[in-house]
């Protein structure tokens, strides 16, 4: 069984219910998956950010990728893709900018600059927006096309993603794709079968107070199973 959670956003006591409930004999957690935005502007960030590096001893190690916060924070920090935060500005005005560079710690910044895109395990893509970006959220109201091409790209069958913060699973039923290319001389087409595929929103921990939610998957029935926890 794989717990895969995103949007701690700074909720250290959100987490620590999630992980006590991770842990509950009955799951039998084999790994633990972050998709991103585990900072935010709560106090508790770097507090957050040091139990994820340094997990309890007999505690699984989480699998961390980089999510919409770290960027906005690397991008705050001078070491982004970018030289501006325009989306944060956009989003919540300049008065973010003080509290997000205040939650995080210089060292912290660094960690966070090596984190992972995303993973491939298997047959399953998990990251936190999409393929193309940490910035896309993909929700039940994405067009199908627009998921098959997300999906698509990392050729896989399964995509777990957490930017929107909602728990869903969509599928795109098995069809056929046509890719056409038109030459001076001709047309050529190519019609590739493509399987059904499915993508499952993994809920956001730290958002609402009292209540958390994520995902538990096993890759050998391929069940999904959405979990709530009040704290």
């Amino acid at each position: 069984m794989w717990a895969i959670l995103s949007g701690i956003e700074g909720n250290l006591a959100a987490y620590e219910a999630v992980l006590q409930d991770i842990y509950h004999p009955s799951h039998a957690v084999e790994a633990l998956y972050i998709l991103g935005d585990m900072v935010g502007v709560r106090k508790e960030s770097e507090a957050l950010l040091q139990r994820l590096r340094f997990s309890e001893s007999e505690q699984l190690q989480p699998n961390i990728c980089l999510g919409w916060w770290e960027e906005q924070c690397l991008i705050l920090h001078g070491v982004g893709k970018t030289g501006e935060p325009t989306e944060l500005v956009d989003l919540y005005g300049r008065d973010i900018l003080k509290p997000l560079w205040n939650a995080v710690s210089r060292e912290s910044v660094e960690w966070l600059r090596g984190l992972d895109f995303g993973f491939v395990e298997l047959d399953v893509l998990m990251i936190h927006g999409s393929s193309i970006s940490v910035s896309e959220a993909l929700t039940p109201e994405t067009p199908p096309w627009l998921m098959l091409d997300r999906i698509q790209r990392m050729q896989v069958n399964q995509l777990f993603c957490g930017r929107s913060g909602r728990m869903f699973e969509y599928f795109v039923q098995e069809g056929s794709l046509v890719d056409s290319l038109l030459t001076l001389d001709e047309r050529q087409t190519h019609t590739v079968m493509s399987p059904q595929k499915r993508v499952i929103g993994v809920g956001n921990v730290g958002r609402e107070p009292g209540q958390a939610s994520y995902t538990l998957y096993s890759p050998y029935s391929n069940k999904v199973e959405f979990k709530i926890v009040m704290y």
